[in-house]
């Protein structure tokens, strides 16, 4: 994502909302060539330091009319983090300037020219140096600041799949998301793919309600004030958030966002504003959530089949999707859901989803030991774990609480 010194934003006072900056084909057309231009740039020009890669990109955007310095350094960024530059990661850079100066200071002060009062010259010191050493001074001189970021050089420029079109969808959402950096609240109003907007909801570590509308469900994120109010950090969660809802289809959203002066702005969105967001799907909510998915599909479970996020529960207004569902072709489905450590409000919030959905499926919770007294006594099958949740103390658990019959899975 870009950071706030990127962020292109105009605020209307009038009407109290916020526009990204945002570039269209329709208005902007000289900027589809030039992004193949600027991925170009960085495709030619690997081996160079970043000063000198973003320098040649300065170059060719400042010949536009329109494009601000912050246009330039967002459009630097998304490049940036496509590409892979090579880092000083053992220090060996602070380590050979430790070298170089020490050598130097025993010859300082250092001349250009030796005359009689200053008898030694930069030239001459940096051959010693280089004898010393054992490599070209040139080379030497090419790694003295490896280790400061715009001296790093470029080791692999952006992947061939990525082409103007999809820089300038990158920049249309990276703007967005800047917009949402300064949010306290947002609702999306999804008429299909709610469930889509839930898990990159989880995804984002976004706390929310849903409620049940005539046209579909109405998600509300605002957070826990108690715990991060004056902070950025849940607005940054809402701009993580934004990819994941752009992939889903049929919603609008409205987020209210903290511009100048402190006054509130709004930001609205539909999915048919032409948006691109990319996503990684197989993301998991938590590393608890990963290892314990891919040591079930390493072990032998007994014919239990896992998939994630795969039921959704609701009942009046409230939807619930636990996080994974435990498929036995014999004994049916067992619906677990993974407590971690969170904010009391949250506990005590998940302790209420619980209770409601207890009775409308075979629900068991793993819940981790810290906050295990957190959770209340639901009549619903329950582990604990203490950083792993292991497939054979479900297992143990799914065995333990089926009926003497064998045939279904009992709560308590």
């Amino acid at each position: 994502m870009l950071t706030k010194q990127e962020s292109i934003l105009e605020y209307d006072f009038s009407d109290q909302s916020v526009t990204p900056d945002r570039l269209t084909q329709k208005t902007h057309a000289e900027y589809l060539g030039l992004a193949d231009e600027l991925i170009g740039i960085y495709r030619d020009r690997v081996g160079d330091t970043r000063r000198e890669v973003h320098a040649s990109v300065e170059r060719r955007m400042q010949q536009l009319e329109d494009c601000s310095s912050r246009r330039i350094a967002a459009f630097c960024k998304l490049l940036d983090d496509a590409s892979e530059y090579a880092s000083d990661r053992g220090n060996r850079a602070a380590k050979l300037r430790a070298r170089v100066f020490t050598i130097a200071a025993a010859h300082h002060p250092l001349v250009h020219h030796a005359d009689h009062l200053f008898a030694t010259s930069e030239s001459e010191t940096k051959q010693r140096i280089a004898d010393e050493i054992g490599r070209p001074w040139t080379e030497i001189e090419s790694e003295l600041f490896a280790d400061v970021i715009e001296f790093h050089c470029l080791k692999k420029p952006p992947d061939p799949s990525l082409d103007g079109i999809a820089l300038l969808r990158r920049y249309n959402v990276a703007q967005t998301q800047t917009a949402l950096y300064g949010a306290i609240e947002m609702t999306v109003l999804a008429k299909r793919d709610f469930k889509t907007v839930l898990r990159y909801a989880k995804l984002a570590r976004l706390m929310h309600t849903i409620a049940r509308q005539d046209d579909g469900y109405l998600f509300r994120f605002n957070g826990p004030a108690s715990v991060i109010r004056g902070t950025r950090r849940y607005g940054v969660a809402m701009a993580r958030f934004l990819p994941g809802l752009l992939a889903a289809e049929d919603w609008r959203m409205r987020a209210i966002v903290i511009g100048p002066l402190r006054r509130r702005f709004a930001l609205r969105l539909t999915s048919g504003d032409g948006l691109h967001g990319e996503i990684e799907p197989g993301d998991f909510d938590s590393d608890v959530e990963e290892t314990f998915h891919r040591r079930w599909i390493e072990t032998d479970t007994h014919g239990w089949s896992i998939q994630r996020e795969a039921t959704i529960l609701h009942e009046g207004q409230t939807v619930f999707l636990p996080d994974f569902t435990l498929i036995h072709p014999e004994h049916g489905e067992v619906l677990l859901e993974i407590v971690g450590f969170w904010t009391p409000e949250y506990l005590r919030e998940k302790a209420n989803r619980l209770q409601q959905f207890r009775t409308h499926a075979k629900i068991m919770l793993a819940i981790a030991e810290t906050v295990d007294e957190s959770i209340p006594d639901l009549d619903l099958a329950r582990v604990t774990y203490k950083t792993k949740l292991l497939p054979k103390t479900v297992l143990d658990c799914i065995e333990s609480r089926r009926s003497p019959n064998r045939e279904r899975f009992e709560g308590t």
